[in-house]
């Protein structure tokens, strides 16, 4: 399922089941139940009103008893515990994992300081996104990613391509897929004074983009300060059998104001925030450079290629890309993905590729491709949604502020 109709999906279901209609539910959404892979959440999601949907071959919670509506802004207010555990945490580790990872990845990943990271794109030897991920350099000879769910079987198949060949060359590399890890992002305002209260570490010395291995409420963790709300939050990565007891012991000790979250409203916080949904606003044909993530590719990957695709990747930021992500504001119904855009004379220059209603805003916002010169902020468009144009402008991203936490 394409992260776009997380939101429709989720307002679907609370309105059939709020007319009664539970069986119809079942059967639409709940029928390939058997065969969904479960988190070690998912009875404990359940037992707190969790409404399971299909998500990348997981049985997920798309949203709780509060509306999606209710959950974004209670994330912006207060704060959102979500179960990202369908997603793919692995390790690379060798003294030549830094130069491995650099040939998939845009990253500067040897430029990176012990305990940092950073978002990177993996890229197809035609300049492609193959994937976005998060990566940290833990220490030189130890790199920690997590990967996409919807993705997981390519990317992994891709490194290991990689990986061989490299091998068979001598190099020093080998990976360890952290299945005996669950993963929770712990996201808002009370993120920190909540987390605070389950570690011994000084949380106000971990900035964004930072990593540590410590221990909370008794379990050994990964915690990299990150997210994909726009807030302030973490991410951490618990051995599976203490993930429950930490999902608890944050709720309980943020007195009722951290939430339990599901995708719809994690669909609705990442595009106020302008962040990517793999699937939906980055694809096989889209590059790094198309969808405005150039901040990404290091000053020295830049002068040295290196990549895949890179020939094509460093064409195209000397001399500009022919599509461009852009944000939008639009009148009317909701855009959704493939809604077309035109320009004033009526011509198609792009499409929508992620696109909702605002809670914070209370406005229609979205993301999608136009062509170069049309991506500029305050540029008028119309954005066709079931066969009818709808007013529309090219807004800069984000739509929301991010409270990222650093240095100030």
């Amino acid at each position: 399922m394409r992260g776009a109709g997380l939101w429709q999906l989720g307002q679907s279901i609370t309105r059939r089941v709020a007319q009664g209609d539970k069986k119809a539910v079942a059967r639409r959404y709940f029928a390939s139940e058997a065969e969904l892979k479960k988190t070690v959440l998912y009875d404990f999601h359940v037992a707190n009103g969790g409404k399971m949907v299909p998500f990348a071959g997981w049985g997920m919670p798309i949203q709780y008893k509060d509306s999606i509506m209710d959950s974004t802004l209670n994330c912006r207010q207060n704060g959102s515990l979500f179960d990202v555990s369908h997603m793919c945490g692995l390790s690379l580790k060798g003294k030549d994992s830094i130069p491995f990872l650099e040939k998939l990845v845009i990253a500067d990943v040897a430029g990176l300081a012990p305990g940092t990271g950073t978002l990177t794109v993996f890229t197809n030897e035609k300049g492609g996104s193959i994937d976005d991920s998060v990566i940290t350099k833990v220490t030189d000879d130890h790199i920690y990613l997590v990967v996409n769910a919807g993705c997981r079987d390519k990317d992994l198949a891709h490194i290991e391509e990689h990986m061989k060949a490299f091998k068979a060359k001598g190099g020093d590399v080998s990976w360890h897929i952290h299945d005996e890890r669950s993963l929770l992002a712990l996201q808002g305002p009370l993120a920190a004074p909540t987390l605070q209260h389950l570690t011994k570490e000084d949380l106000s010395k971990l900035y964004f983009g930072e990593f540590r291995i410590l221990d909370i409420n008794g379990a050994h963790c990964f915690l990299t300060r990150t997210g994909y709300t726009g807030e302030d939050g973490f991410e951490i990565s618990v051995p599976s059998e203490h993930a429950v007891d930490l999902a608890k012991a944050i709720l309980e000790k943020s007195e009722g104001k951290v939430r339990l979250t599901g995708l719809g409203a994690r669909d609705s916080l990442r595009l106020e925030a302008g962040l990517c949904l793999y699937g939906n606003d980055m694809e096989q044909h889209v590059t790094p450079v198309e969808a405005g993530l150039t901040w990404a590719i290091g000053k020295r990957r830049r002068a040295e290629g290196g990549f895949l695709g890179a020939e094509l990747i460093l064409k195209q930021l000397e001399e500009g890309p022919s599509i461009r992500r852009a944000g939008f504001i639009s009148s009317g119904p909701p855009a959704r993905s493939h809604s077309e855009i035109q320009n004033e004379k009526g011509e198609t220059i792009g499409e929508v590729t992620s696109g909702g209603f605002s809670p914070c805003l209370k406005k229609n916002i979205a993301m999608g491709y136009v062509k170069s010169g049309s991506h500029k902020a305050g540029t008028k468009v119309k954005i066709i949604v079931r066969g009818k144009a709808y007013d529309g402008t090219v807004t800069k991203m984000p739509f929301v502020p991010t409270k990222y936490y650093k240095p100030s």
